[in-house]
């Protein structure tokens, strides 16, 4: 059976749009684009959701928390779901939070060291897992979360092709 890991932000946990902060509501496990891979796949395939709301790639959050830094536990998280034939890394979202102050480069940066973190966790004598590397939708700087985004939905519209490059540099596969 192959194994592939999810690791992402509140995209991949599965949490609809909401309203405010109080309106907070996941998806059910086949609605979620895990879930939606999982159906595409069928048997033979595992599916790992590992989606944390508010997760970014290598960033401490000084409001939500230093819990929020995708660096922190993507090692831990790889050990204890090896052996693994697929990685996808699909986080920048809450890296275009204005908080954080990230060009779009610095995002597409920082999830290449997340892709090094992967390849240089031991397999224990396993091959290492092929990687995948999902781009973030653009956002749009609106509604309740439009002062936390500021400035983020024009870096947002660039994400995509930095990613892409810095994919290219690392020969990882790109979405």
């Amino acid at each position: 059976m192959k194994r592939i890991l999810c690791y992402g932000d509140s995209n991949t946990h599965g949490t609809a749009p909401m309203r405010d902060d109080n309106d907070v509501v996941r998806f059910d496990a086949e609605t979620r684009w895990p879930g939606v891979l999982r159906a595409a796949l069928g048997a033979g395939f595992e599916i790992v959701e590992e989606g944390h709301p508010g997760r970014t790639t290598v960033h401490d959050d000084p409001v939500e928390g230093a819990h929020k830094n995708g660096r922190t536990h993507l090692r831990a998280i790889l050990e204890s779901h090896w052996p693994l034939d697929l990685v996808i890394i699909s986080l920048g979202t809450n890296d275009l939070k204005f908080r954080h102050g990230v060009s779009a480069f610095d995002i597409a940066s920082s999830i290449g060291t997340l892709v090094d973190l992967v390849r240089a966790t031991p397999m224990r004598g396993r091959p290492l897992p092929n990687i995948l590397v999902i781009a973030p939708p653009p956002i749009l700087e609106a509604g309740w979360l439009a002062e936390m985004f500021a400035g983020g939905q024009v870096k947002s519209e660039a994400l995509g092709a930095s990613i892409a490059r810095m994919a290219a540099q690392r020969q990882v596969a790109f979405l």
